[in-house]
């Protein structure tokens, strides 16, 4: 299920990265959309080319490596170098998948397989009006809206959409990530195991014996599911 991973982004990194993707050339997002999703894109992407996107994609792969949460839903094999779109003028992005897998750009014959997909805000919501990401869950239609600098990670299998800009321009950068552990069932319990540790670990003291049984667990079935 998505999570919503809070504060990815400091303020000054948000901030440089906003000035970097403000002097930025943009291209049709169309140029990179596969044989399905080219009917519904409808956006601009940042040219993987430019300066401005290295120096961009380098803030925020620094800001991913650091975030404890994100290590703990995803467990990350490989992730995909960032990339960024703009949405404004009506522009939209019907319903769609992700591809199941991805090819590194600029690595000749390097593909990824994409487990999860993420997209981080970098526009504040007041500042836009439309732009909804809207997720397809088996309990029914989630509408994602959050502050610049949090991101959403949901699985790559799931219809997602971003609603049309009706005012203002919404700018996110996306990638997928390959996790160490591709069954997403074991994924998540691995995900909920970890965060129950460490809510025992916060009313506990230092070394309890549960804690370090439930540690020992949790470090056992990784090694069972982990693929390297």
């Amino acid at each position: 299920m998505p999570v919503h991973i809070q504060n990815v982004l400091t303020p000054d990194e948000l901030m440089e990265c906003r000035a970097l993707l403000d002097a930025g050339q943009w291209v049709d997002g169309r140029d990179t959309a596969g044989a399905q999703a080219i009917h519904v894109k409808k956006n601009q992407q940042l040219n993987t080319k430019c300066e401005e996107s290295t120096a961009a994609r380098q803030i925020i792969a620094g800001a991913l490596s650091r975030n404890l949460l994100l290590r703990s839903v995803a467990l990350p094999r490989m992730i995909f170098p960032p990339m960024f779109n703009r949405y404004e003028g009506g522009m939209t992005y019907g319903a769609h998948v992700d591809n199941s897998v991805q090819v590194i750009p600029d690595v000749p014959g390097q593909m990824m397989r994409a487990d999860l997909s993420a997209t981080l805000f970098l526009t504040d919501p007041d500042d836009y009006e439309g732009g909804d990401l809207t997720l397809e869950t088996n309990a029914g239609t989630e509408v994602i809206r959050l502050p610049a600098g949090d991101m959403i990670v949901y699985p790559t299998t799931m219809i997602h959409a971003v609603t049309p800009v009706t005012r203002g321009c919404r700018i996110a950068s996306f990638f997928w990530i390959q996790s160490l552990v591709p069954d997403p069932s074991c994924r998540t319990l691995l995900f909920d195991l970890d965060r129950a540790i460490i809510d025992l670990s916060s009313r506990t003291e230092a070394g309890d014996p549960a804690v370090l049984s439930l540690t020992g667990t949790y470090h056992n079935l990784l090694r069972k599911w982990c693929l390297i």
